[in-house]
């Protein structure tokens, strides 16, 4: 948006989507609950499900890049960044994270089913999606193989 967060408005918003404010009030309490799922449709990529290769470290690592390659996109960038500065206080639930967090424990689900040691989601979610998301909202290097640097922390942290 270019924006600061103090100046993302109903209004503004309105105005570049050209319909009426009347159209988010409507919708939308607040602006903060607009942007949050504009955010989790961008940053999850709605209806995506996990991919299930018959091994958590492929579906980890396919997972990792996945999301890398999506997150860094220049409007997912703008997304996130927006999203995070609009917050002006700590949340209980963030719907990206839920939705990242099935996503986690469905493969750890069907790892175990195969008889391999699994992390936890929690385990998945803090080592190896956390570092993305941060690493794009402060600006700093995601590539392919720090996607995949993360997926083999998490693994070797239960061998």
């Amino acid at each position: 948006m270019g924006e600061g967060a103090d100046k993302i408005t109903f209004p503004v918003i309105a105005e570049r989507a050209g319909v009426n404010p009347t159209t988010l009030y409507r919708r939308w309490d607040n602006v903060n609950a607009l942007l949050e799922e504009v955010a989790v449709a961008a940053l999850t990529r709605d209806g995506e499900s996990a991919p299930d290769t018959g091994s958590l470290e492929q579906d980890l690592t396919e997972w990792a890049d996945i999301i890398a390659r999506d997150i860094t996109r220049p409007e997912r960038v703008r997304y996130l960044r927006a999203m995070v500065a609009a917050r002006a206080e700590t949340v209980s639930n963030c719907p990206v994270t839920e939705t990242r967090r099935d996503q986690a424990s469905e493969m750890v689900r069907r790892a175990r089913e195969r008889g391999e040691t699994a992390p936890t989601a929690s385990q998945i979610l803090d080592h190896v999606i956390a570092p993305l998301y941060y690493h794009v909202v402060f600006a700093l290097q995601v590539d392919p193989e720090y996607a995949r640097r993360l997926v083999r922390d998490v693994l070797a942290m239960v061998r």
